[in-house]
């Protein structure tokens, strides 16, 4: 027996429709619910919803859509998966280093069995989460996921629900903690019916995709209880440990509570219930710390936001490009300000934006920033989607690495990243609509035919998506293998010295020279020291003993090197040093005090 039960406020009649063409009217409840016991119903059948006569609709909250976002829609017994984690009790966000995959791209299978295939490189490599990129059911047999239709099943070529619990459960038992991406402020364009059921979208809000999700007006009430029921669902019927919520900035609510505020509240009820930790990560692009403060001091209260100033900081200091939001940034000082800050633009005017942008972060403890080097934005929105090392050369790319893993903040890898993968990691798609899937090309091609010379891969063509599948067998082979070693050391050092890892903000001290391309960031008794420039120079730091690690030979130490007062080495720090760490070029070493 099973109790059949959807939204649908501005229907006057509904009916499940069931495999077999049965139809059964619904009873309608209140609040536009409606309902239907089926004393035959149970895991594995399938139906669909007509709403007053009209065609029938897969389930808006489907736990399975094997057939694809118009087939129909299957019963899951979650209760019925013999889960192996009754001992996992999870950890907290400070202490976690992530790793962002794509299912599809990640292993050759493109599954979630295939990815638990590769979990064992991720526990050498030394990382503790796995950050998978969206799930949910969408067209065809490939994409990114942030064009999901029916959030509440994992997508068929993936594995399907089944698929995904033994993923779960497999890094689990690998001491890997589990963050699913999820996308709330729109939905795709294929197989989305949310519209036929009811007012799950408003034209007061424009986001980059549409129409925005209605969380604020006439009947928002079940749209908010779509989105919490939603992400409980994951916690409970998953196992998941956290959730990144992409693009908070596009879910516009004007009620007096916020529907991120309303969302970690009964998080945090739930986290009580399992006893373990629940993570809530979101990306903003407002920098405002509202997001991340507790709701005990008026904030949404998220664990954690995306720090896209630190990447572009980093970025730009690496690479020199200034192209789009990028021109606001480029100078180790805002690079500087971002080990300390957090946010670069907390307050100050943003040419790019043409506006004031952001406000101070006082108050939020370092594990409110996630920061990377490289995700799946950065890398696939550029035109051609390439990865790092086909920007820099191997020695800033080591010094990139360095400055983020060792940062105070929780650092979050990208695929392949850890062995300089070669294939890039472009965008792609698999619209079954021939005209959308037409339009995704030509608007791809519009955008980016001046940055890439006018060859923009067709996201459409299935050689666009195998092109971007990690190639595993490059591990071996070198310079892929010394590059790995060199971020197992550095996650290592991280995991093993206090010193180093996500802790207070102001604990954290800088200098550099903008001239001289040098930066310092001191941490406890260590002293992360980079040279940025082309050639071998001596960069003063304030104390120094042993160089614990470096990324190139040559490296020493220099003690006393000069007075504090003979001006030897220029540039703004916030005290003059004793020593000096010479340095080969585009290099960076890690100094004990």
């Amino acid at each position: 027996m099973f109790v059949f039960e959807v939204w649908a406020p501005a229907a006057s009649q509904v009916e499940l429709v069931l495999d077999d063409g049965e139809r059964l009217p619904m009873k309608g409840g209140d609040h536009g619910y409606w309902s239907v016991e089926v004393p035959t119903a149970g895991p594995g059948s399938r139906y669909r919803y007509s709403l007053d006569g009209g065609p029938v609709r897969p389930d808006p909250r489907s736990q399975w859509q094997p057939e694809g976002t118009d087939g129909p829609s299957v019963l899951v017994d979650h209760a019925a998966f013999e889960w192996s984690d009754r001992a996992w009790a999870g950890f907290a966000l400070e202490r976690a280093v992530l790793y962002e995959c794509h299912i599809g791209t990640f292993s050759p299978e493109g599954t979630f069995d295939g990815a638990v295939g590769r979990l064992g490189h991720l526990v050498d490599l030394g990382v503790n989460a796995v950050e998978v990129m969206p799930v949910a059911e969408a067209s065809g047999e490939r994409g990114w996921g942030y064009d999901g239709a029916y959030l509440w099943a994992p997508h068929h070529a993936y594995g399907g629900p089944e698929g995904f619990k033994r993923f779960v459960d497999a890094c689990h038992a690998q001491g890997l903690a589990v963050v699913l991406d999820v996308v709330y402020n729109h939905l795709g364009p294929s197989g989305n019916y949310l519209p036929e059921y009811g007012p799950y979208f408003t034209d007061r809000y424009r986001t980059p995709w549409g129409t925005a999700v209605n969380v604020d007006g006439e009947g928002s009430y079940g749209v908010r209880d779509f989105i919490v029921g939603n992400a409980l669902m994951w916690f409970s019927d998953y196992h998941v440990d956290g959730l990144r919520l992409d693009a908070v900035h596009a879910i516009y609510d004007e009620g007096a509570l916020h529907i991120l505020e309303e969302l970690s509240a009964e998080v945090a009820k739930l986290s009580h219930q399992l006893g373990r930790p629940l993570w809530l990560i979101a990306e903003s692009d407002r920098n405002d710390p509202r997001v991340a403060r507790s709701r005990a001091e008026h904030g949404y209260g998220m664990d954690a936001t995306w720090d896209d100033d630190f990447h572009h900081a980093l970025h730009t200091v690496l690479t020199g490009e200034s192209s789009g939001y990028y021109g606001d940034f480029g100078t180790l000082g805002q690079l500087a300000k971002a080990m300390v800050d957090g946010y670069v633009y907390d307050g100050r005017f943003s040419r790019f934006h043409q506006r004031r942008r952001g406000r101070p972060a006082e108050g939020l403890p370092a594990s409110a920033f996630v920061v990377c080097l490289q995700n799946h934005d950065q890398v696939g929105n550029r035109a051609l989607g390439e990865r790092m090392p086909a920007l820099v050369g191997p020695g800033l790319l080591a010094v990139g690495a360095a400055l983020y893993l060792l940062s105070p903040y929780v650092p979050m890898l990208f695929q392949g990243e850890e062995w300089g993968a070669s294939a890039p990691f472009q965008y792609f798609t698999d619209h079954r609509d021939p005209e959308l899937g037409r339009a995704v090309s030509e608007g791809r091609r519009r955008e980016h035919a001046m940055a890439a010379g006018g060859e923009v891969p067709d996201p459409q063509d299935e050689a666009t998506f195998l092109g971007s599948k990690l190639d595993w067998g490059e591990l071996e082979r070198e310079p892929h293998r010394s590059l790995l070693d060199w971020y197992r050391r550095l996650i290592a050092l991280r995991k093993g010295e206090p010193d180093l890892g996500t802790g207070g903000r102001l604990a954290v001290r800088t200098a550099y020279d903008e001239e001289l391309r040098w930066l310092v960031v001191r941490r406890g008794r260590f002293s992360i020291v980079a040279n940025l420039a082309g050639e071998r120079q001596a960069v003063a730091v304030a104390e120094a003993g042993s160089v614990v690690l470096a990324s190139a030979p040559g490296t020493t130490v220099e003690v006393p090197a000069y007075r504090a007062d003979d001006g030897a080495v220029p540039g703004p720090r916030p005290e003059v040093g004793s020593a000096r760490v010479w340095l080969s070029a585009t290099s960076v070493a890690v100094v004990a005090h």
